[in-house]
């Protein structure tokens, strides 16, 4: 009787044992397991703060960069409007080509005051009692900004911008396509100036004239949304 009462004494014991075990391994696992949540929400909540960080630098260098280009936007399309007005009022005039022109003294002299180094003039020939031929040169400084994209492409290089919100990344996308083919028709007036093609230069200002100011809109309706991006 007593051997049987050990017996079952040791079996308890061994039972309690292994429910305190298993108790024991029970909460070990649980406290690793709530130590592992809770490292992968620091580690996402830092990775989160760094995303926002650097989410906000980007903003701020594509923000900077469209206020730079603006500027330079404005800069040289007053002097390129400026040409381009030139332009129109001495192609009333011009005999032919650009290289001469038929007026009267006083027309020559309001458009000189005007545009006092559009046309250089050499030479003269009266020909009536009011017109005169004028020989000389077209002369055209051409104003090309500095609109850069290095804040962009460094951003879309670093795929950050594959966190903007939809709609504000499919604006910047626009916004610098359109930037990227004014470059393109200033690079195509650079070379008509070149070649000294000033009708085919004319043209291209004019067009340039049109999508610049389409590009001005874009920049100004960009920074007003360009921190939702977020």
């Amino acid at each position: 009787m007593i051997k049987i009462f050990r017996s079952m004494r040791q079996t308890l014991l061994s039972e309690g044992k292994t429910k305190s075990y298993i108790k024991y391994a029970i909460g070990e696992i649980a406290l690793v397991v709530i130590g592992i949540l809770i490292a992968l929400s620091i580690n996402n909540w830092s990775a989160t703060n760094k995303s926002n960080h650097a989410k906000e630098v980007v903003i701020s260098k594509i923000k900077d960069e469209i206020k730079n280009n603006s500027q330079e936007l404005d800069k040289a399309n007053a002097i390129n409007q400026k040409i381009l007005r030139a332009f129109n009022e001495y192609s009333k005039i011009y005999s032919g080509t650009s290289s001469e022109v038929i007026a009267s003294p006083r027309e020559i002299q309001i458009l000189r005051k005007e545009y006092p180094s559009f046309f250089r003039a050499k030479d003269s020939i009266k020909l009536d009692t009011k017109k005169y031929r004028y020989t000389g040169e077209t002369f055209i400084e051409l104003e090309i900004p500095d609109i850069t994209s290095i804040a962009w492409e460094t951003t879309r290089t670093i795929n950050i911008a594959n966190e903007f919100e939809y709609d504000c990344l499919y604006d910047l996308e626009n916004t610098y396509n359109l930037q990227a083919r004014v470059k393109r028709e200033i690079d195509k007036a650079t070379d008509a100036l070149l070649k000294g093609e000033v009708e085919d230069l004319f043209k291209i200002l004019r067009v340039m004239n049109q999508l610049e100011s389409q590009l001005k809109i874009s920049y100004n309706e960009m920074l007003t949304r360009i921190d939702d991006c977020k």
